[in-house]
């Protein structure tokens, strides 16, 4: 760490940091079996911050057998005191929501105080709602017919139970609430898990860990293993893994199913976005540019639902992407570690790459950048937030998820519409709309095909929706009742009276 840093970050994380992070499995923290660590950096410097643990198929292993030897116990563990145990962990999260803001801001790059007042106050709250869910898990009674058994009477019902060991892999861009909120359905449902960060951004995770062993969870019962692909192949291929649930790229969704295949495990996923955000010329302006240009700047763009396709009413065009090219020549970039900072580096010098790639590519094309354009200084992986018009539908930047401070402006004439256009996406993650017209709105949202529409807003989100993708964004739903389903399996019980 550079003594700026030093100085900024508490004591406890400075502590943290300090010496190799090892495994979490089976309520200890170990090495990893051939003893390998690699080395997590800092995107606002590229330097040095931790050393860790490199999982591997053999650690996995360890952790699945871990996972198993706990899972029955678990299950049996009455539901009020699996309920009080993960409302512990919200409760921890929320009295160290500093440390954890500190830590993803360090890992990740994004602002200490976003990461805290955001992310980790999120994850908290994902934790004491699915602790709530634990003593609410169901089945039902049927009143059956039997139409092949004339005779008799019959008590019918139905269980909810947890699918097992259950596989959480989960991606960089929001590390501590992408676990949570795999984590917590996960084991209020009673499953025992395994959870994959990614090896890009492991220390909230690891860190997470500590939490777990405080809040008093019994050994095995979560077990964490930070690594590279290696580690998630095995994960998702290991014959007594009962669910995978993914986050991620599509391009690595499509290698988890593939992985599965051998015991037909179940398989979640949250993949990618390209999402489009629609302004019509009767929207409020400002609240439209001050909310479009949230929704392809937050997380620094790195976010799968992005609102990175503008559509904007062709008489409003021109004002309209000027007014959202100023606003975001004034936004400020900085360590996330800076309290002046609005937005942060991206996660890696890969990620840097892709996202220059893109530009280039958009402005070799044609594309036309209003502000922006290019990388932001010297040290770090920082972009200048970019808008980019002049784009024609088959460009890369239009139709690949770029994921960063980037967004491709284009016009659209209300006679002929915009459905069609927004809909022209592999992809079906998220889609916003700006209009003062409440049944334009509405009729617009059915027939877009997106998980998640949001109107005179972006990013919407709340514990209690469910938010899962269409097309190749995804398969299944987390969040809401739709996280407990994820992670348990129906028996139907029929009894002959």
């Amino acid at each position: 760490m550079t003594v700026v840093v030093e100085q900024i970050v508490t004591p406890r994380v400075r502590e943290f940091l300090a010496g190799t992070k090892q495994l979490y499995i089976d309520g200890e923290f170990v090495d990893a079996v051939s003893g390998r660590t690699f080395v997590t950096l800092d995107p606002a410097t590229g330097e040095h911050l931790a050393d860790v643990a490199h999982g591997e198929s053999a650690d996995i292993d360890r952790a699945v057998r871990a996972a198993r030897r706990a899972f029955e116990p678990w299950a049996a563990v009455k539901p009020n005191e699996r309920e009080r145990l993960i409302w512990r962990v919200g409760d921890l999260l929320t009295e160290r929501a500093a440390e954890f803001g500190q830590l993803e801001s360090l890992d990740n790059g994004k602002s200490a105080a976003v990461a805290s007042s955001v992310d980790t106050a999120w994850a908290a709250d994902v934790f004491r709602y699915y602790a709530g869910w634990a003593t609410k898990i169901e089945g039902s009674t049927v009143n059956v017919s039997m139409p092949f058994a004339p005779v008799g009477e019959f008590h019918a019902y139905t269980l909810r139970e947890p699918v097992g060991v259950c596989g959480l892999i989960v991606p960089w861009n929001f590390p501590l609430l992408m676990a949570a909120r795999k984590l917590a359905p996960a084991l209020a449902a009673g499953n025992t898990v395994i959870l994959k960060p990614a090896e890009q951004t492991p220390l909230t995770a690891i860190m997470l860990a500590e939490v777990f062993e405080e809040a008093g969870f019994p050994p095995g019962v979560v077990n964490i293993v930070p690594g590279f692909g290696e580690a998630g192949a095995a994960l998702a291929a290991h014959d007594d893994v009962d669910k995978i649930a993914f986050t991620g790229s599509a391009e690595v969704g499509r290698k988890i199913v593939d992985a599965a295949k051998g015991n037909l495990k179940r398989v979640s996923l949250e993949l990618g976005g390209k999402s489009p955000s629609i302004v019509f010329a009767d929207a409020d302006f400002d609240a439209a540019v001050q909310g479009s240009l949230n929704a392809w700047l937050f997380n620094h763009g790195q976010c799968c639902v992005g609102g990175t396709r503008l559509y904007v009413e062709d008489s409003i065009f021109e004002r309209f992407t000027e007014a959202i090219a100023d606003a975001a020549s004034y936004v400020r970039l900085g360590p996330g570690l800076d309290p002046t900072a609005e937005i942060g580096p991206l996660v890696s010098q890969e990620q840097l790459d892709r996202v220059t790639g893109y530009l280039d590519d958009g402005l070799c094309n044609g594309a036309r950048a209003l502000t922006g354009g290019k990388r932001w200084g010297e040290r770090g992986y920082f972009v200048e937030p970019t808008v980019l018009v002049d784009v024609k539908p088959e460009f890369s930047v239009v139709r690949e998820e770029t994921f960063g401070p980037v967004v491709a402006a284009m016009s659209f004439n209300a006679d002929e519409g915009i459905v069609t256009a927004a809909n022209d996406s592999i992809y079906g993650l998220a889609a916003g709309i700006w209009t003062r017209d409440i049944s334009k709105a509405h009729r617009t949202a059915r027939r877009l095909k997106a998980g998640s529409v949001w109107i005179n807003q972006y990013n919407g989100f709340d514990t209690a929706m469910p938010f899962g993708g269409y097309k190749q964004s995804g398969w299944g739903r987390e969040l809401g009742a739709s996280g407990i389903d994820a992670f348990t399996q129906t028996k139907a019980v029929n009894v002959a009276l």
